[in-house]
């Protein structure tokens, strides 16, 4: 079957021309944290600021993407892999295509996020620990998961009965426990501008 692939990429646009047509240099951010810690809340607000300022950015969200093209996939390991190696392969196309990829996604073990970075390419991956404590995640609660966790109505919820491992060396690490979305967002955003600004 592989015989029968030929790719075109070398005749394809390049990365580079894309860059430079839209202004900035691509990178794929790479939100991790517990559910309710703020990930989405903080990906939705940076995409809008980042627009605002003039570049293109696109969120990839837990949310979408299992509604869409891994709506066949459950919670086992072996399906939150897969679930992660798809987005990680369909940001690594936007970041081809020169956009600003901002991944917020849970990807709870060291493993699954070293798949994505590996996937990526080191060199233009950066992880985003948003640092949220359990109770505080806990209290949020918006969608009910962790009620339906402790009641055991959910099998293997990240961070009740299934293990959350923190990244060790995060590229930015928000602790949002004392700051408000709007701070986190521009810390966020400043951290951000020179990895992105084209040269």
């Amino acid at each position: 079957m592989a015989d029968n692939i030929h790719p075109i990429f070398d005749t394809l646009l390049q990365r580079q021309d894309r860059e430079k047509r839209l202004g900035q240099r691509s990178k794929v951010l790479w939100l991790t944290g517990l559910s309710g810690s703020g990930k989405s809340t903080i990906a939705e607000a940076l995409e809008k600021k980042l627009f605002e300022a003039g570049y293109f950015p696109q969120v990839l969200d837990g949310d979408n993407i299992r509604s869409g093209i891994n709506s066949n996939l459950g919670f086992s390991v072996e399906d939150r892999q897969e679930n992660i190696r798809r987005i990680a392969e369909i940001a690594k196309l936007y970041l081809h295509s020169g956009v600003v990829t901002i991944n917020s996604f849970i990807s709870p073990t060291r493993a699954i996020r070293q798949l994505a970075k590996d996937t990526i390419g080191a060199a233009d991956f950066v992880e985003i620990y948003i640092n949220t404590p359990l109770e505080i995640c806990e209290s949020r609660d918006v969608k009910g998961l962790y009620k339906k966790a402790r009641k055991g109505e959910i099998k293997g919820f990240t961070g009740i009965d299934s293990p959350y491992e923190a990244p060790l060396q995060p590229d930015l690490e928000i602790q949002t426990e004392n700051q408000t979305i709007e701070q986190s967002v521009q810390q966020l955003f400043e951290f951000l501008l020179p990895l992105i600004n084209h040269t």
